[in-house]
């Protein structure tokens, strides 16, 4: 049976689902498209290119495995987008957890059927219709459970809002021993810079007590004071609305002392070695035109803790 594991976002990784760039399909016209970045792109003859992301993908599971990592990939299903895993399942305690995601991207979850036949059924919670969430609006920390969302008029609103309240209290009555946190994240449907698409777009904890934080990307104050509370000001690395729209607080932790980020974020970079971290970087700015980047790109299965 395969073992599911996750206390938090940065204990040491021992398997995780990474998603794949092959056999993406074409470039989807400005409509089909379903996030304001992805959008821009598309518009200016820009939108990455199949072999660009599968080049960058590589380079993550490279390291990955460099740190002794299980690497699992989607079985490879034909022009359908899979490169952003975090979304389709998510991994809290020793469940995993289905959520009711786009319906444009519920084939996505097909492709890693034979990992949930590897699933003791009792481990695997199904949210119910209704109840909407996507897993990088959902974080683990050590009893704590952060959650972006949108209450019902953003949500009926904005096609970027894709974690709703029943998703929400969901998560409250089967992790009851978590406490859950609920954050309202600021959404945009044409302009990336003024959406927040998922939580882990503008706030991400590293470290053992430390966080990236976008404040911007969220509608109430008393949030990011909170927040900045729990983590302690002197433990905040606060980055700018243009450092939001690059994504980077969407970084990945291999360890608490391990991160993987994007070769251009050369000022955060430096922070984190500063700090003490160890920082490989790899190309991804061409993922990244789709408002995602390294934490979409992974589903965590199992951290030692």
């Amino acid at each position: 049976m395969l073992k599911l594991n996750i206390q938090n976002e940065t204990d040491q990784l021992e398997a995780v689902l990474l998603g794949t760039a092959v056999s993406p399909g074409p470039i989807p016209s400005v409509d089909e498209a379903y996030d304001p970045k992805s959008k821009h792109f598309i518009k200016i003859g820009e939108y990455p290119k199949e072999e660009d992301m599968i080049k960058e993908l590589k380079a993550f599971e490279k390291v990955l495995q460099k740190y002794g990592v299980k690497v699992y990939r989607p079985e490879l299903l034909t022009n359908v987008n899979q490169i952003f895993s975090r979304d389709i399942y998510f991994v809290i305690d020793d469940k995993i957890v289905l959520p009711n995601i786009l319906k444009n991207r519920r084939a996505e979850t097909e492709a890693i059927q034979y990992l949930i036949d590897e699933i003791n059924p009792g481990q695997l919670l199904r949210m119910p219709e209704g109840a909407r969430a996507e897993g990088g609006d959902v974080m683990p920390w050590n009893g704590h459970l952060f959650v972006g969302y949108s209450k019902p008029d953003d949500f009926a609103k904005f096609q970027v809002s894709r974690t709703n309240e029943a998703g929400v209290d969901y998560l409250r009555t089967h992790f009851p021993d978590w406490q859950v946190h609920a954050f309202e994240l600021n959404k945009s449907d044409e302009d990336p810079r003024q959406n927040a698409l998922h939580l882990d777009c503008c706030f991400q904890p590293i470290g053992r007590d430390k966080a990236i934080l976008f404040p911007g990307g969220f509608k109430n104050h008393s949030d990011v004071e909170f927040l900045t509370d729990f983590f302690g000001k002197e433990n905040i690395i606060e980055i700018d609305r243009e450092e939001m729209y690059n994504m980077n607080s969407n970084v990945f932790s291999i360890s608490p002392t391990v991160i993987v980020s994007e070769n251009k974020f050369d000022r955060l970079n430096g922070i984190l070695r500063d700090l003490g971290f160890t920082v490989e970087t790899i190309p991804y700015f061409e993922i990244g035109k789709q408002e995602g980047l390294l934490r979409c790109s992974t589903m965590p299965l199992s951290r030692k803790s």
